[in-house]
């Protein structure tokens, strides 16, 4: 019959959602640039309001399609290298950082009344680093932790169809990203320089705080992955959602482990 599906692709209903997100995001654009010059928050927060309203019902749409039948093996395929070419932009997005940081490190500038003078020194005279083997190094062990959780959780549903390990895993890897951000926001409070006022901190503060908002919308991701793991949406054949959060914990390791190894150890 005519509307009979013969085929493996998914089409897709009409949405009012990637609409409704772009304008979200344009007013969150729009409430920001006026908040930085006015110091007024309100549109920058309806955007902001209507861009998490907008990720919620898509998301929940995704997850019913998932939980109808809708994904299939072709499907599946697509959402794997959606996922992989986000995760691909996100790695391009801190080689910028790591490219400034060493480009300040291996030819440190100073200036002076204008004028760009080369600087003999990295960090700046006045800056005490961080030592890398007490702080960052146990977070480095609870991010590593983490991970490690997180590969049991997905190692349980899809190789053992075990659903208790699952979520006991998840639980771990969650609990441990969350001690993983308040050590950080310690450190952060411990430090001796600012985030202004030289390179050092500007760069080390967005690199390691940008890794810390990762840190934070990975472990909310996984905490919704065990939630959903709770209410018994994943299978052994069908848990890309999980595999996603996984993929996205271990490229938020990864990132960590570079940051470590550079600004905490190099640079030190």
């Amino acid at each position: 019959m005519a509307h009979e599906k013969n085929h493996d692709y998914h089409i897709l209903e009409p949405s009012p959602w990637p609409l409704m997100g772009a304008l979200s995001a344009f007013i969150l654009f729009l409430g920001s640039v006026m908040y930085m010059n006015t110091g007024w928050p309100w549109v920058m927060i309806v955007g902001l309001l209507g861009v998490l309203y907008t990720m919620y019902v898509w998301w929940a749409d995704v997850i019913r399609e998932s939980q109808t039948g809708d994904h299939t093996p072709v499907v599946k395929i697509g959402l794997r290298y959606g996922v992989i070419m986000f995760i691909a932009s996100e790695v391009m997005f801190f080689v910028a950082w790591f490219w400034i940081f060493f480009k300040s490190a291996l030819y440190p500038m100073d200036q002076i009344d204008g004028i760009i003078l080369t600087a003999t020194q990295w960090p700046p005279v006045g800056i005490e680093t961080f030592d890398p083997w007490h702080l960052p190094l146990i977070n480095t062990l609870i991010l590593l932790c983490s991970g490690a959780a997180a590969t049991w959780a997905h190692h349980a549903i899809a190789h053992e169809n075990n659903r208790k390990d699952l979520q006991t895993g998840l639980l771990i890897a969650v609990v441990l990203g969350v001690f993983f951000t308040i050590l950080q926001v310690y450190e952060y409070s411990h430090a001796s320089f600012a985030f202004s006022g030289n390179i050092y901190g500007g760069v080390f503060f967005m690199a390691t705080g940008f890794h810390g908002f990762h840190v934070i919308i990975g472990t909310i991701f996984l905490a919704v992955c065990y939630f959903r793991a709770r209410a018994g949406h994943f299978t052994k054949e069908s848990h890309v959602g999980l595999e996603a959060a996984a993929w996205y914990w271990h490229f938020v390791d990864v990132v960590w482990l570079f940051l470590f190894i550079s600004i905490y150890v190099w640079a030190a």
